[in-house]
C-alpha cells in the first residue's frame, strides 16, 4: 500500500510515481459539515510548499486547501465538480483533489506520517 503523510492543515498527500495526489482528511471534512462547493487549482500552476491552491466550502464556513509540497499542478478531479459532497463520502479516497508533479519527491518524508497526524487530531 503506497504511504500517506500529513499536513498540520490536514491534507493528506500520497505518491504515485513522480506524482503526488492531495486531498484532505477525513477529521477536516467532519469539522466542514456538508461540503457545497469546490474550488480547484489549473492544471499547469506552479505551487510553493504551504501555499493556498483551492478552495472548499461547505454549510458552515470556507476553507483554503493547501500545497503540502512544491511543485506543478499536473491533474485535478473533476468529480469534485460535479459532486463536491464527494468530499463528505470519501475524503482520503476518490475524493482527491489535484496532484502535483513534485519539484523534491524527497521532501515527502519530512511531512507528518499517520501516527504523528493522529497524535496532532487527538491534541484538537
Amino acid at each position: 500500500m503506497t504511504e500517506t503523510r500529513f499536513t498540520q492543515d490536514h491534507e493528506w498527500i500520497r505518491l504515485d510515481g513522480a506524482e503526488a495526489i492531495i486531498g484532505i482528511t477525513d477529521h477536516a471534512q467532519s469539522a466542514l459539515g456538508d461540503v457545497v462547493f469546490v474550488e480547484l487549482p489549473e492544471p499547469g500552476r506552479k505551487v510553493a510548499a504551504a501555499e493556498a491552491c483551492a478552495v472548499v466550502e461547505s454549510v458552515k464556513a470556507a476553507s483554503d486547501i493547501y500545497a503540502p509540497l512544491a511543485g506543478v499542478v499536473s491533474e485535478t478531479n473533476p468529480a469534485l465538480t460535479d459532486d463536491p459532497a464527494l468530499v463528505n463520502k470519501d475524503p482520503e479516497g476518490s475524493a482527491w483533489f489535484f496532484k502535483i508533479r513534485l519539484d523534491d519527491p524527497s521532501a515527502f518524508a519530512t511531512l507528518m506520517d499517520a501516527d504523528a497526524y493522529a497524535d496532532l487530531v487527538k491534541s484538537l
